[in-house]
């Protein structure tokens, strides 16, 4: 439990960091337009990312990524195809944890509604 707060707190900090990084860089000033702009980028890379990454994960791809496998796959020294008990299905293979990337990306988000309500105020 420990450990998901930390990856939240240095997720949000890091991405915090990076937008005002990216603001100097840029803008060559830090404003509340520009912070308003970069950080919705950010957070819709990482709300975006979480998405796919739960997608993948729930074994939406599965079928797909068998047909392929199977359409594509070489032959075995034998001659014979793998079968499909055999080929180990997408959703295993990726083992990121979308809930990190969700949690940050909601945080940026929220940061930037409030800054967008406080620039229209």
């Amino acid at each position: 439990m420990r450990n998901r707060f930390g990856k939240i707190f240095y997720g949000f900090f890091g991405s915090q960091v990076l937008v005002f990084i990216l603001s100097l860089v840029y803008q060559q000033r830090i404003s509340l337009l520009s912070y308003i702009n970069i950080s919705f980028y950010i957070a819709s890379i990482l709300l975006l990312s979480s998405l796919i990454v739960f997608t993948v994960n729930s074994g939406f791809f599965d079928a797909i990524s068998y047909s392929f496998r199977t359409v594509f796959a070489g032959k075995e020294e034998g001659g014979k195809k793998k079968s499909f008990d055999e080929m180990t299905p997408l959703s295993e293979l990726v083992t990121i944890n979308a809930n990190p990337l969700l949690m940050v990306g909601l945080l940026d988000f929220f940061l930037m509604i409030a800054a967008l309500y406080i620039y229209y105020l």
